[in-house]
């Protein structure tokens, strides 16, 4: 047994299929598994580079409502920033009492990245 702390965060969401497919296609998640019964997709955990976030259809009164910080260095989150928009995806700016970047995906769920507190906002 490990003494580390291994987490991940539960987003609640309408539809696996299409959360995946946001994930996968537009932010360059993989999906390393799923749950079915009977052909029907209720769970599935998507990651990227060490950010593990589960997908979950299973509570319908939850979707939408979720928040995650990532935290990234300042030169990646920039390189993520114009690869994000290179493909398309809906990149907002945010404040949390500094700048961050925020991703909405297709049920509400909020991705914050948050920016160094001496970036100057534009």
């Amino acid at each position: 047994m490990s003494n580390k702390w291994y987490a991940r965060a539960v987003l609640f969401v309408a539809d696996i299929d299409r959360s995946v497919d946001f994930y996968v296609k537009q932010l360059g998640f993989s999906q390393p598994w799923r749950y079915e019964e009977e052909g029907a997709a209720y769970v599935a955990q998507v990651e990227r580079q060490g950010c593990e976030l589960i997908l979950s259809s299973q509570w319908p009164e939850k979707v939408g409502k979720g928040l995650m910080f990532i935290s990234l260095d300042v030169e990646v989150l920039n390189a993520l920033r114009a690869e994000l928009e290179g493909r398309g995806v809906d990149v907002k700016e945010g404040r949390w009492g500094y700048k961050l970047m925020v991703i909405v995906d297709p049920d509400g769920n909020e991705l914050y990245f948050p920016y160094p507190a001496d970036v100057k906002e534009t």
